[in-house]
Parts: C-alpha cells; structure tokens; sequence
C-alpha cells in the first residue's frame, strides 16, 4: 500500500480504522452465531435478514421515506481526480466509509465521519494504471478489497499486509466484477469482447471461463434468494439470466434474455432477488419480474450522458420499492416500482455535477452515495 499511496498525510489511520472494524466483524459474525440483527435508525426498526450460508447479516431491509432524504454540506468530499467508475460502501455498521475507482487507475477512501481527520478523512492510492472498473470488498473480512482494471489486473488490497497484491493477470481488459454470497473464494469478473472468468482464491487461478456475449460484459450480479442465478448485461445490447449449475463450456444457454436497443450499463436483482433492473442508453429502464421474469416493463429515462460522463445505472434502495439513477440535470432520480414511472428527484443547491455511479449502504437504510465524473462523492441521507 506505501508504494501506491498518493496522499499528503499519512494513512496510518486508515488502515487502523480497518483493521479495527474487521476485527469487530470477525468477532462477532466469524462463527456464525448471530442469526440476525436489529438497527435503530431514523426512529424505526431495520432488519438485517441472515445469509443463509453464513447465519451472518448480508444487509438491512427496510423503506424509506424519500422526502427525508437530504443532501448536507459536510456529506460532500472531492474523493479522487477525474471520473469516478466505481463506487462502493463499506460493508459494516460500525462505520461510513466509501471507497471509489477513477479513469487514471486511483482508488481513494472517504472515511465520512472523520472530518477532523488530516486530510480530511481522505486517502488517495493508485494501484493500477487504467480505468478501475469493479470494486469488491470481502463482507466477512473488511481488511481485504480486490479491485479490478481495464488494463487486465485483478489486485487484492490486504490492509494487515499492507499491499495491493496482484491475484491476476490477463491480455485483455476487465470491465466488471463481482462475487457471490456464499462463495467468497472465488471472483466472477467480465473479461474480453464477452467473455465470464472465475478466478478461484484458493488455487490462484481461473477455475473457469465462458463466451456469454458478443461485447463486454458490464456488470455482473447473483440473486441473493439463489446465488445460482446470475444477471449479466453487455454492450451488445443484451441483458442474460443464467443458471450457474446449467452453463455448458461450448455452448452456454441463457434461462432468460431481455433485448434494448443500445448498450446495456447494468442488471441488478432488487434486494429481494424477485425483480432485476436494467439501464440502457436507449433511454430505457427495464424492470423484470414475475416467477420467471417474464413480466417486462421499459420505463422511459434519458440517459444520454455524452463521452465525458460516466454511464448511468439505476440501483436498487433497500427493499423492491424504488431505483435510483441519476439524471443530467444534477439530480437523482426514483423510480418506483409500483408505478412503473419516475416518481421524484432529489434535488439539493449543494449538488454542483451529475451524479453518474451510485451504490446504498449495506446496513443503513436512506444513506445512499452518488458519484461524478469530476471525482466528487455525494452522500444523502434520511435522518
């Protein structure tokens, strides 16, 4: 980590602050003994509903009020220079701290609550030296991170080694990445014109590898009722569900394909795992549902974002009831999905830039960040 750190300060305090916190989740969730947890927050009650494999918290469920959520001065940090790709929380209750991947291959850390902080609570590295495209973070571990880049790298940052560890190496660019719930031993990652790798912790190595669509792969993401299950959207203009115990080497079979007319960004499954939310740059949000998705809505949303800002991509809050995507007026829009249409924006005069990259607190219903093409990180919040 000292040969790719970028900051003024010194980052001793972050990687104290990490080690503390995951040493806290070790304890209390590294047997497996907690069968659920109960959070107060904002005067009501959140459940985090336990991982099945695990008996462990995966993350809170619970609605928000969306007139309750405010964007205040002090939840606004420039992060790290240039276009923020890829945005992601913390996966703990013990403390709001956002890590984020720029253009020029930095990954930089905001420790929310630390204002006082040198620095500001700001920590800036570069571990890689192209766009860094996927951020995972280990729920069960916190003090490991592995990071991904279109220069064909996967790195495992391990704060108590103090590294970023190069795990893999490839000739060809790496768009996305991701890991399923019940196997935190392996990494599911978007490699090539369409090819999905599985590189295996264990082994150091890819255990696996399939041609699943004619472009790159966007994003990837499992159902959390059935980690079987896997959504994958492409530049090829294809959004694909497939059945991970299903997928022949030579001639992989899709469960479902859903066609937009452009690019697809992203396909997330609703915390629940029965809907999946698509965003195109048709100018479409798809929402599927039903026992088999087959019940599909396009929902009308401009997302014409230009070469300089970074791709939108609704997400899911922290229940099935809305996404959130932003808009090019420098707002984040929600849609529900009840009724299929754009329900509110969130609007705030501290909002300066669009806010393209987005991701919701695992553990804190209402605290939803958004992130810009000019490095800065915006954080609302419902209390």
């Amino acid at each position: 980590m000292r040969e790719a750190y970028e900051g003024t300060t010194s980052d001793q305090k972050l990687i104290e602050t990490i080690l503390g916190v995951s040493a806290k989740s070790q304890f209390c969730y590294g047997d497996g003994s907690m069968e659920s947890m109960d959070e107060v927050s904002c005067n009501s009650i959140v459940k985090v509903p336990e991982n099945k494999n695990f008996g462990r918290p995966i993350r809170a469920w619970g609605s928000v009020d969306l007139e309750s959520l405010k964007l205040e001065e002090e939840n606004i940090a420039r992060v790290v220079p240039g276009r923020i790709l890829a945005l992601r929380f913390f996966p703990t209750n013990d403390m709001k701290m956002i890590v984020v991947g720029n253009k020029f291959g930095n990954v930089g850390f905001w420790n929310v609550d630390s204002n006082m902080e040198d620095g500001n609570g700001i920590y800036l590295y570069r571990p890689h030296s192209g766009p860094v495209s996927g951020i995972v973070i280990q729920p069960f571990s916190l003090s490991k991170m592995f990071t991904c880049c279109y220069d064909g790298i996967i790195r495992l940052m391990d704060v108590e080694k103090e590294a970023f560890d190069l795990v893999y190496s490839s000739d060809y660019a790496i768009f996305s990445l991701s890991q399923r719930q019940n196997d935190i031993k392996s990494l599911y990652f978007g490699e090539g014109q369409g090819g999905l790798s599985i590189w295996d912790e264990r082994t150091g190595k890819s255990s696996n590898s399939w041609n699943l669509h004619e472009d790159r792969i966007n994003t990837v993401d499992f159902n959390s009722e059935n980690n079987n299950i896997m959504a994958t959207s492409s530049t090829d203009g294809s959004v694909c569900i497939w059945d991970l115990r299903n997928i022949a080497a030579n001639r992989p079979k899709f469960l479902k394909m859903v066609s937009h007319k452009r690019a697809v960004h992203s396909a997330y499954f609703s915390p629940s795992g029965s809907c999946l939310a698509t965003t195109s740059i048709d100018d479409k949000v798809g929402l599927l549902s039903g026992p088999n998705y087959e019940d599909i809505s396009m929902i009308y949303h401009y997302n014409q974002t230009g070469r300089w800002i970074s791709s939108f991509r609704g997400i899911w809050g922290w229940d099935d009831s809305y996404i959130f995507i932003g808009n090019m007026k420098r707002g984040v829009d929600v849609v529900s999905v009840a009724q299929r249409k754009n329900v509110t924006t969130l609007e705030s005069p501290h909002m300066s830039a669009i806010p393209c990259r987005f991701d919701a607190h695992p553990y804190k219903v209402g605290m939803l960040a958004g992130a810009t093409s000019g490095g800065q990180v915006y954080v609302w919040t419902s209390c």
